[in-house]
């Protein structure tokens, strides 16, 4: 990964969303027009938008508040660390649980190698959504984790209802969804031994002012500023509402599992009492969808009667 500092730097000159001459940014950083142009370039690469205007010189689209870690911190008890560029929040963590504490959050403005359930990517335009892992030890073991990544889905839309952004809806296991398109996805990796502790990745990415051109997208998908009906979303309050919302459910889902949880998911399921096709591998099971029961298994209405189904290789997908 080539140092990115030389780019944030420029970022943090230009999201005051006024025009910047190339000039001007070259002298304040120490180097050409042409190299500042290459910058640039670069930064564009991000899925930054930044227009040149002959004789104004260049602005981004629109005015972008930067995530900022000590803000952060300041709101919320865990320890946070911000990579502005990273390969995977989730690998970071993934990577260095034998030295972080439990409970470390690692956030990002983008990843290079964003990723999503089954190793699918996980499109990463810089500042433009929320990416954010959370590491937990889980002293009952791996086998105590079944269910968690449903746990946290309902902390997330809960969160946001706390701020008052009402609609958000869960589809089965591990997404959040807004009208029928997706907002977030949910990622939870584990390793550990058998009769240990587990140890635990929760990751989140959240869109909250993807653009159109984002088209590597294979699904519908929609973004927090069309729950709020504005692009200005302050990131800093809402990463630290979300790390202390999930720090709140891993302890409590410590303690009492999902004991009462049922309830609390079939109310946001976006799924429920509508058909669906469930796919499992080659094989696709169609019914009417009727929440989780208590395993977290999704529950459906088939031909055959209610079943219920679980597995990490399983999605969901509306019925044509």
């Amino acid at each position: 990964m080539k140092n990115p500092d030389v780019k944030l730097k420029l970022l943090s000159k230009l999201s005051d969303g006024s025009f910047h001459s190339g000039e001007s940014l070259g002298e304040e950083l120490g180097m050409s027009r042409a190299a500042i142009s290459k910058h640039i370039k670069g930064i564009q690469e991000w899925g930054v938008d930044i227009f040149r205007v002959q004789g104004k010189g260049y602005q981004l689209s629109q005015p972008l508040i930067m995530l900022d870690e000590a803000l952060i911190q300041s709101k919320v008890n865990n320890p946070v660390e911000l990579h502005p560029v990273i390969g995977s929040t989730n690998q970071y963590l993934m990577d260095n649980t034998a030295k972080l504490p439990s409970g470390t959050v690692c956030i990002a403005e983008y990843q290079e190698n964003g990723r999503g359930r089954r190793g699918r990517h996980w499109v990463s335009p810089f500042g433009a959504n929320l990416y954010l892992s959370m590491y937990w030890r889980l002293e009952a073991g791996m086998a105590a984790a079944m269910g968690l990544s449903l746990v946290v889905g309902v902390a997330m839309v809960e969160a946001l209802e706390n701020m008052g952004l009402d609609g958000v809806k869960l589809k089965w296991p591990n997404d959040l969804y807004y009208q029928d398109r997706k907002l977030a996805g949910i990622l939870v990796e584990m390793s550990g031994q058998a009769g240990g502790a587990a140890h635990l990745v929760i990751g989140m990415g959240m869109n909250l002012a993807m653009q159109d051109r984002d088209s590597a997208i294979d699904q519908p998908w929609a973004s927090l500023s069309q729950v709020i009906g504005t692009d200005h979303i302050d990131r800093n309050v809402l990463a630290a509402e979300f790390i202390n919302t999930l720090d709140a459910a891993l302890k409590h889902y410590e303690v009492h599992g999902m004991q009462n949880f049922v309830e609390r998911w079939n109310r946001l399921d976006n799924f429920i009492g509508r058909k669906v096709k469930l796919i499992m591998g080659a094989n696709e099971i169609t019914g009417i969808e009727r929440g989780i029961d208590a395993q977290g298994g999704v529950l459906l209405e088939t031909e055959e009667g209610l079943k219920s189904f679980i597995g990490g290789e399983i999605s969901l997908r509306k019925s044509e």
